[in-house]
């Protein structure tokens, strides 16, 4: 097998994942933070700096899914199985919160229906890709079959545990801190200023997780432990835990002073900083702790098949996500919107 293949595609979930977790995380964010707007008018001008790319932005999640299934489907086999109840509460809640976007401009006159399920959608949802991130880092139970190979071999709430409860509260932290960044950038007048008195708040709560689950982690985890503590690793990795407070430091001093864009690709970088820190603790295993990136790749054939098609469309879907967010740039402002 070329061992390069496996690598590439990895890259392309990672970059995949973190484009999701970047754009729709903001996203969420908004449908997060619904619930603290005061009126209508407030919610209607959330939503609508998101009202152009919203359903764009998860192109990611169907490129990183469909990823790993055409490029890993052993690990795939492995991972649904152990992490089916997440995965389907997460799409329905996507779902809701979808339907739930389109459907809030055209109910008149009372919008509170669709307002709880978009708010709750987006922190269900939110809520449920932490679970799989956590029940993914503590491991998945398998093992190997005969004349099948590895299975699953686990039960089907496995992943429930109190470390997979923390990374389900993280990750619902961390978009509502992107939300509250993005508003902050994005709008003015009474959202503009509520969500930067919300952003150091939540700052604040995002570092304490990422710092108890950073904690967690090794002392849980053997390999983890010694990924991170052994010798020369921990002269190498220990500037990525200072970097992640320095640059919260930068967030929250951008925020003081009242800027806007600096705080959201701020919160960006801690959140491509915690994905980093995360991949060094697992790498190379697609599935901890049993399966690598080599022992779930498909044939080369079909890799390079799929990847012929990714190398095409990768530019389109940059293309086309860059463009609209440039032809929507600027604040949305109270009263403007696109609906």
């Amino acid at each position: 097998m070329e061992w390069y293949l496996p690598l590439a595609w990895g890259w392309i979930i990672a970059a995949a994942v973190a484009m999701y977790v970047i754009l729709d995380g903001f996203d969420l964010g908004i449908g997060i933070l619904f619930p603290f707007a005061k009126d209508e008018h407030e919610r209607d001008q959330m939503m609508n700096t998101v009202a152009p790319f919203w359903d764009g932005n998860e192109t990611w999640l169907v490129l990183g899914g469909g990823g790993l299934w055409v490029a890993f489907p052993k690990a795939y086999a492995i991972v649904m199985p152990a992490l089916y109840l997440p995965v389907i509460v997460m799409l329905l809640a996507l779902i809701f919160r979808g339907v739930s976007f389109e459907f809030r401009w055209v109910a008149k006159p009372n919008k509170s229906v669709w307002n709880i399920t978009f708010a709750g959608g987006s922190i269900l949802a939110a809520f449920c890709q932490g679970l799989i991130l956590g029940g993914l880092i503590q491991g998945v139970d398998v093992q190997q079959q005969p004349d099948v190979g590895p299975q699953f071999a686990g039960g089907a709430f496995d992943w429930a545990t109190p470390f997979s409860v923390l990374c389900g509260v993280g990750v619902v932290l961390g978009y509502a801190l992107l939300g509250a960044t993005w508003l902050n950038m994005k709008t003015d007048a009474e959202v503009a200023r509520r969500s930067r008195q919300q952003a150091p708040m939540l700052l604040a709560a995002v570092l304490v997780a990422m710092g108890l689950v950073s904690i967690w982690t090794p002392l849980a985890v053997d390999r983890i432990w010694d990924r991170w503590f052994s010798l020369p690793n921990l002269l190498i990795l220990w500037p990525i835990p200072l970097v992640t407070v320095g640059v919260a430091y930068l967030v929250w001093r951008g925020l003081e002073n009242g800027r806007e864009i600096g705080p959201f690709f701020g919160s960006i970088v801690l959140f491509l900083l915690g994905f980093l820190g995360l991949a060094i603790s697992t790498f190379p295993y697609l599935v901890p702790p049993h399966i690598t990136f080599w022992d779930a790749a498909a044939a080369p054939a079909s890799q390079i098949f799929a990847g012929i098609g990714v190398v095409i469309m990768f530019p389109i879907i940059i293309g086309y996500t860059v463009l609209v967010y440039w032809l929507f740039r600027g604040k949305v402002r109270a009263g403007e919107g696109y609906h």
